[in-house]
């Protein structure tokens, strides 16, 4: 590899002729601007008055026509005599003018029909006069026309052919280039040359994902300190969280550190309509990288290329993008060697990749980006914050509280919806209620103060949110209420803003009052109207996934026990059956419609029994539209449960799943008086 080094360092530096001329495209127009001009001036002579039988007759019986040419039997050249030409032409200064390329140029041209008619009209025109002008026959060639009819096409097809040849060596100018190259990896490079000025200081909330990355860059920095050893530098390290979490930022971050060569792509990149041009690509890029060694390969959104193969029977023997991710796995830890190159990689579907793309030796290390717990918001609002005005009462630590479950790409939208509102008020700086139009406006959408409402409708609306914000208020394990409203958001027509807990674990106690609180907008109208109405159609879908969650995932049914029925390779998706019986069907059913029955009627007691604090509470509602949690404190008493203090831990790491249940979020009655809960 060292010599193959330093011989293209010899080539590189090894002086060129400058004295020899290098050719040019423009060559080619200036050849054929110089074969147009000769045209030209080959066909000089056509600009001579041409004349008509009568004047033709007149000049023979004057007997001013010195000599007739009939040229190639089409065209008759008549030439004066010397005195005859003042007399016709008397502009025409001096004699015997020549064309510049042929011999005499003739004073007049005329067009024949047929030669022997032309040689009797000659003959009858000039009878009786002596001496007698005779037509003589020449064969004049146009050497000119022939040259231009034979080189033409040939200078044509040099043309195309440089032409081509151009677009190919530019690599991939143009459409015909794209042809030529698309074997050729699309990756971009960032090194020493490119200012990149994302660094390690705009990666916030990602301290324990920045520790990996940053001795990853260390690695390729000082790789003596960990080869001196005997130990290997990892060969693949692989981004794994959910959206918006700060993966490609942590990619840029390392392009702005590392100080080495960067090729930046897309997994979609490699894959085209053409057989075996994503493997090609694959090929390539590595190839490009080990040219620039030590090094670093980003492939974003690897999970385009990196799906486990042989899942698709419809696809047929020859897939391309399996064929893109064999060869993928050949160049990562393959036969040959690939020492100094690091693949890093993101995804936010890991369990759908190859296992034998994520086993030890192609990706060693998998780092997992979560979302941001509190303080880790509160380091995002901080990054996010810099370029911003902001008001003195800005308190970073609450609206970090505020925004629980949102990713760092939400924070960063939040951020710019604040800016955004105080110059819509036109405000000099950004101030907290701002920040808290952002998040409701993120949250819930943009508000719609004049959306027609009917008298009764607001009513029920008003005891449906008074509902799910008093029964969370007095459940010990239900979320606290922050805000409800009924001004309408968006599609919806009423919303409750909840402060979620930040814990890892659920107990059955906690998940089954989060479920009565949800049913407890339905519950409410029971008691107030004695009917109910379709606005609960999102809190039932809330409470059917919950409840469904915990019979078949986490294994909080009696009847069935500790079994659970989650799968958390993501493999059960391309199962044809379920993994139960149809018994054990009838009996989870069962265990759901007990768990979602209890708890409505729990929700329904506890609404019976505060029935004047929900009216109350309601009419405060439809009179101020908007009520906070210290209304409800007036209203029922303060909360006698205290939450426990947040500590960090090493010993406990486990944490719950990522499951289709709705946790905490916030209650909104849509325009179809359906009920929508979005999750914080």
């Amino acid at each position: 590899m060292k010599e193959e080094q330093n011989d293209s360092q010899k080539k590189a530096n090894k002086p060129t002729d400058t004295n020899k001329p290098k050719f040019n495209f423009y060559w080619i127009y200036g050849v054929l601007a110089i074969v147009f001009i000769g045209l030209q001036l080959l066909n000089f002579d056509s600009a001579t008055e041409s004349i008509e039988k009568g004047k033709l007759m007149e000049l023979l019986q004057n007997q001013d026509i010195q000599k007739i040419d009939l040229v190639n039997k089409e065209i008759a050249e008549i030439f004066l005599k010397p005195e005859s030409k003042t007399k016709y032409k008397k502009d025409e200064k001096g004699n015997g003018l020549t064309s510049n390329i042929g011999g005499p140029k003739p004073d007049y041209t005329f067009q024949i029909g047929s030669i022997e008619q032309f040689e009797q009209f000659v003959q009858t025109a000039q009878e009786g006069k002596s001496p007698v002008i005779y037509v003589n026959n020449i064969n004049r060639r146009n050497w000119g026309g022939e040259i231009i009819g034979w080189i033409l096409p040939v200078l044509l097809l040099v043309g195309v052919w440089f032409f081509i040849m151009r677009m190919m060596s530019r690599g991939g100018g143009g459409p015909g280039g794209q042809i030529f190259n698309i074997g050729k990896s699309k990756a971009q490079l960032f090194d020493k040359n490119t200012n990149v000025n994302v660094t390690f200081k705009d990666v916030a909330g990602l301290e324990e994902a920045k520790v990996e990355i940053i001795e990853i860059v260390d690695f390729l920095r000082t790789p003596d300190k960990y080869t001196k050893l005997g130990g290997k530098i990892p060969k693949g390290v692989l981004l794994v969280g959910p959206p918006g979490t700060g993966k490609t930022l942590l990619a840029k971050s390392v392009a702005g550190e590392a100080h080495v060569p960067f090729f930046s792509i897309s997994g979609s990149d490699f894959v085209e309509m053409f057989v075996g041009v994503g493997a090609s690509r694959v090929r390539d890029l590595f190839k490009q990288a080990k040219e620039k060694s030590p090094c670093i390969i980003f492939i974003d959104e690897i999970d385009a290329i990196g799906r486990a193969r042989g899942k698709n029977a419809a696809t047929g023997g020859n897939d391309e993008r399996e064929n893109t991710l064999n060869q993928l796995l050949t160049e990562m830890d393959g036969f040959g060697t690939n020492s100094g190159v690091i693949v890093l990689a993101a995804t936010n579907r890991a369990d759908i990749l190859d296992r034998a793309l994520m086993r030890a030796g192609r990706f060693d290390r998998q780092i997992y980006v979560e979302l941001p717990d509190l303080e880790g918001r509160k380091e995002i609002f901080e990054v996010h914050m810099r370029p911003l005005k902001l008001d003195p009462g800005v308190d970073k630590e609450f609206l970090a509280k505020q925004t629980p479950g949102f990713s760092g790409a939400d924070i960063a939208n939040v951020c710019n919806e604040a800016a955004l509102i105080a110059a819509r008020h036109g405000g000099e700086s950004i101030t907290k209620q701002d920040f808290m139009d952002a998040i409701d406006r993120i949250v819930g959408g943009l508000e719609k103060k004049n959306k027609i409402i009917s008298v009764s409708e607001k009513k029920v609306i008003a005891f449906h949110e008074a509902g799910h914000a008093a029964v969370s208020w007095l459940l010990e394990h239900a979320h606290p209420l922050v805000k409800v409203t009924i001004i309408p958001r968006g599609k919806s027509l009423g919303a409750a803003w909840y402060l979620p807990e930040e814990r890892q674990l659920s107990t059955y106690e906690q998940m089954m009052d989060e479920i009565t609180a949800t049913l407890a907008g339905r519950a409410a109208e029971q008691i107030i109207f004695g009917k109910i109405s379709t606005g609960a159609l999102n809190d039932l879908e809330k409470v059917t996934k919950q409840a469904y969650a915990m019979v078949t995932y986490y294994g909080l049914s009696k009847k069935l026990g500790n079994v659970s029925f989650y799968d958390s390779t993501g493999q059960q998706e391309y199962a044809f059956n379920k993994p139960f019986s149809e018994k054990t069907n009838v009996i989870i059913d069962e265990e759901i419609s007990q768990m979602i029955e209890g708890a409505y009627q729990k929700a329904l007691k506890i609404l019976s029994e505060h029935k004047e604090g929900l009216e109350t509470l309601a009419s405060q509602l439809l009179e101020k539209e908007v009520i906070f949690g210290e209304d409800l404190e007036k209203i029922f008493g303060k909360r006698p449960w205290k939450k426990e203090e947040l500590t960090a831990t090493k010993s406990l790491n486990t944490t719950v799943p990522a499951l289709p249940v709705v946790e905490e979020g916030k209650d909104i009655i849509d325009d179809n008086n359906t009920s929508t809960t979005l999750s914080n």
